[in-house]
């Protein structure tokens, strides 16, 4: 009563200027590294390489450096080395100190404000080397300059061994060693080679003419890319596994009173769009300004070549942005001085001025490009034309479909087997395969807050399918009408209505098809549901270990051949401490103590029971979520496995075959 009485009062004497915590240096970066690196997972890691080598890539789109090279070391470090103009080691006039020293450890410190070390740079706040400095137990630092080796040594961001000469050289460029601290980075601080590499590739087709390579200390494993065509490269590659309207890409690259504009467009026959909009080599991929830009002039200029060249009746509708960008790869990378992201994440271009520059220099060049090319112009026309009437077509049996369901109660599919709860963060949609194991689903559930949404064979391939033959789809219209959040035009996700959707598909390869063909159609209809993390895939178990008899019996469950065989074998151990004998001739079970063991073929073998216990009860199942770690990997899996290409199967196929093992197929 008397802290409440005294904090009701007049001013609080304790609370003064001594309360104030001050964090000096790279303290505040220790304090709270989540708000320097976004996370202390996997993704915090290895942005420390990113901000390390952004600083060499950014020597690179200067015109400095032709190579930036990353070492994953025996010892657990990482290395970046670039053969730039390398760090500046002269004293800083504010700091006192060298200016490389300022620049490892002094927050928005760098060669990235005010212009004069960089006309663009991809990072935008300036504090990349010292936050990983300060994130870090040891770092190394030497620079190749003037003929001289420059070498300094820090531990969690202190100088532990002020800058010296240590000798001579005619190399230039820097080179930077870090090892992150455990301490911050509690879940890992192993590097991912894959991870690296796919960085490194995305930063030679981004800065054209540039080496980047990676070297595994740990493996041996090396790789380098360089792409003398950069983005025209990029869209080749996104485009590998399609019908291209043309082998020839459009390309410009142009500057704009200060900034650059290089975009690379090429149409294949997909039906869905692939856009990788950058701005100083980073991945925006919310868009911004620059899209912006982009979509408008091109909307502009295929309506206004359709029209002059009569491509599109006097009556007939414009083409729609929805229409124009159907089966359109494009790259677009601005280069600006001082780019503004919405974000610490930068998932957002916001400059105002690069949506007029990029809508000039796509507007006239691209207008050329028609012009010069009729063959592909009347190709890409015709086929946002053939989009169009597909939309028209698709808005037409939407709205039969609605108007059908509108004596369904509310509109919700009769087969769905609804829950209870109007609270859509704690409901759940299982989507299951099968009459029969929708049964026993239903029966068994949680009535509350789960929902059943039973589906009859095979769904529909969305891959190659446009929406008005996805709504002659019964399947696919039970989906949708389920989820709420409509499809096209019409999407919206906060109209979903269960913030878990769950595959739950028999533990074999139809399962796993069953499970692929809903995974597409999210993918390419949906994605922004698997983004915000609301697909899941259920994991039924494929063993049952029997014990006992009649009312003693009991069930372990086992989820696949390797648990089955750890399991197995260590009963056997323990039956043999134990000193009970083993007899070599019983089943492998037998020997463990069970009296049977059962494998699951289906869902529709366990009753509403099991299938409870082991499934969909929260306290014991076991849910895996579907992430889209990376949207280009995916798109080329799904463009592999799902499109018309056979070839591209069977070499996937045929490259993978001497790694199954063929006891575990079913014959």
């Amino acid at each position: 009563m008397a802290a409440a009485a005294k904090k009701s009062g007049g001013a609080d004497e304790e609370y003064n200027a001594s309360e104030i915590q001050v964090l000096e240096g790279l303290e505040p970066v220790r304090k709270r590294p989540g708000m320097y690196i976004g996370s202390t997972g996997f993704d915090g890691l290895h942005h420390l390489i990113k901000e390390i080598a952004d600083n060499s890539i950014d020597e690179a789109i200067a015109g400095y450096a032709t190579h930036v090279k990353v070492t994953l070391l025996n010892d657990g470090g990482c290395r970046v080395d670039d053969d730039g103009r390398g760090i500046p080691v002269d004293i800083h006039p504010k700091t006192k100190l060298s200016t490389l020293e300022t620049v490892l450890t002094v927050l928005h410190a760098g060669g990235k404000f005010g212009g004069g070390g960089y006309k663009v740079s991809s990072g935008l706040h300036g504090v990349g080397s010292s936050v990983v400095n300060a994130l870090s137990t040891h770092m190394i630092a030497e620079v190749y300059r003037d003929g001289k080796i420059n070498h300094i040594e820090f531990d969690t961001g202190k100088t532990v061994k002020p800058i010296e000469v240590t000798g001579s050289t005619d190399k230039q460029g820097t080179s930077i060693t870090f090892y992150p601290d455990p301490a911050i980075f509690k879940e890992t601080t192993t590097f991912d080679y894959d991870w690296v590499v796919n960085y490194l590739r995305h930063q030679a087709y981004l800065t054209k003419g540039i080496l980047t390579s990676v070297h595994d200390e740990r493996t041996g494993k090396t790789d380098s890319f360089y792409f003398e065509g950069g983005i025209k490269s990029y869209v080749r590659r996104l485009n590998e596994g399609k019908e291209v309207v043309s082998d020839d890409i459009f390309y410009v690259e142009k500057q704009v009173e200060d900034s650059g504009v290089e975009i690379a467009v090429q149409y294949n026959d997909s039906f869905s769009e692939t856009m990788r909009p950058f701005a100083n080599n980073v991945l925006t991929p919310d868009g911004g300004t620059h899209v912006v830009g982009f979509r408008t002039a091109m909307n502009r200029v295929i309506n206004d070549y359709a029209r002059k060249n009569g491509l599109l009746k006097e009556k007939e509708d414009n083409l729609t942005g929805d229409d124009i960008k159907e089966g359109l790869t494009a790259v677009i990378l601005v280069k600006l001085p001082d780019p503004q992201f919405e974000g610490q994440t930068k998932n957002k271009l916001g400059n105002p001025e690069v949506r007029g520059y990029v809508d000039k220099v796509t507007s006239e060049y691209f207008a050329y490009y028609l012009e010069e090319h009729p063959d592909i112009a009347k190709k890409i026309v015709q086929k946002a034309t053939l989009a169009a009437r597909a939309r028209k077509a698709a808005r037409a049996a939407r709205d039969n479909v609605i108007r059908k369901g509108a004596f369904e109660g509310l509109n919700l599919p009769s087969k769905l087997a609804d829950c209870s709860s109007r609270d859509r963060t704690e409901c759940e949609l299982f989507i299951v395969e099968g009459n029969s194991a929708a049964g026993s689903a239903k029966e068994g559930r949680d009535s509350k807050i789960q929902a059943i949404l039973p589906l009859r064979g095979k769904v529909l391939n969305t891959e190659r399918a446009r929406l008005d033959k996805m709504f002659a789809n019964a399947e696919i219209v039970s989906l949708i009408k389920a989820l709420g959040v409509g499809i096209g035009d019409t999407f919206d996700i906060n109209g979903l209505r269960y913030y878990k959707i769950v595959f739950m598909t028999d533990a074999d390869v139809d399962g796993a098809h069953i499970s692929t063909l809903l995974l597409t159609f999210f993918f390419r209809y949906m994605p922004e549901v698997i983004k915000a993390g609301h697909v899941y895939l259920a994991k039924p178990p494929l063993f049952g270990l029997i014990k006992g008899t009649g009312n003693t019996r009991k069930i372990e469950y086992i989820y696949n051949e390797e648990a089955l065989e750890q399991t197995l074998a260590k009963r056997i151990e323990e039956r043999k401490v134990a000193g009970t004998k083993i007899n070599p001739e019983d089943e492998t079970f037998k020997q463990a103590g069970y009296t049977a063991q059962q494998r699951f073929k289906g869902l529709g073998e366990m009753d509403a029971a099991q299938l409870w216990e082991t499934t969909m009860n929260p306290a014991n199942r076991t849910l895996i979520r579907v992430n889209i770690e990376d949207a280009e990997k995916a798109d080329a899996i799904f463009t592999k496995l799902m499109g018309d290409e056979a070839e591209l199967r069977k070499n996937f196929i045929q490259s993978r075959a001497a790694t199954v093992d063929l006891d575990d197929l079913d014959f």
